[in-house]
């Protein structure tokens, strides 16, 4: 019998420069504008979505959860505050262990026109300062080694490479903490 786990919703999240909005399906209409560009899957292979798809990918990711409960998907979209626009998404895909405490796989992308402005750093670190809060003990992303933006940010998020390799990138993480939490655990 397989355990599942009652996962926290996306809570909306203020950075400095970013608004981390929860996922919609109505988001799908305007990421579209962003992620139409095949220079975002340079390093993760693919192609652009189209709105129909990002809809349908929507539509499954607010859902929160896996379909047997054993992942909590956490989506959110980056909106800069200057002038509303979207510039990117973070994203944290939760599971436990056994044995051990909830860990967070995350990823991002920003916009290629948004990119070098640090809204991906801003936007991971605020996603993973409210992550640790509830208890989140390890934080992992798979780097492709020869992406250096994205490589920077999981550094500035205190993750180091494993050496570890699955389909081209390089598994990154944290040391679990071992220290006292503070806020609601998961």
């Amino acid at each position: 019998m397989s355990e599942t786990y009652s996962w926290p919703p996306a809570a909306p999240l203020r950075g400095a420069r970013v608004q981390l909005e929860p996922l919609t399906v109505a988001h799908a209409r305007e990421a579209v504008d962003f992620l139409d560009d095949v220079r975002l899957h340079r390093w993760t292979g693919g192609a652009p979505p189209t709105g129909e798809e990002l809809e349908r990918r929507y539509r499954r990711q607010t859902v929160g959860h896996s379909p047997d409960g054993r992942q909590g998907w956490l989506n959110w979209m980056l909106r800069r505050h200057t002038d509303g626009r979207l510039v990117g998404t973070v994203q944290a895909t939760l599971h436990r262990p056994r044995p051990g405490p909830v860990e967070a796989e995350l990823a991002w992308v920003v916009g290629h026109d948004f990119q070098g402005a640090g809204y991906g750093k801003e936007g991971a670190a605020t996603m993973a300062c409210w992550l640790r809060a509830r208890g989140v003990a390890r934080l992992v992303a798979h780097v492709h080694p020869e992406h250096l933006a994205s490589a920077g940010i999981a550094r500035s998020l205190g993750m180091q490479p494993s050496g570890e390799v699955h389909d081209f990138e390089e598994l990154w993480t944290t040391v679990p903490d071992t220290g006292p939490r503070h806020g609601r655990r998961l």
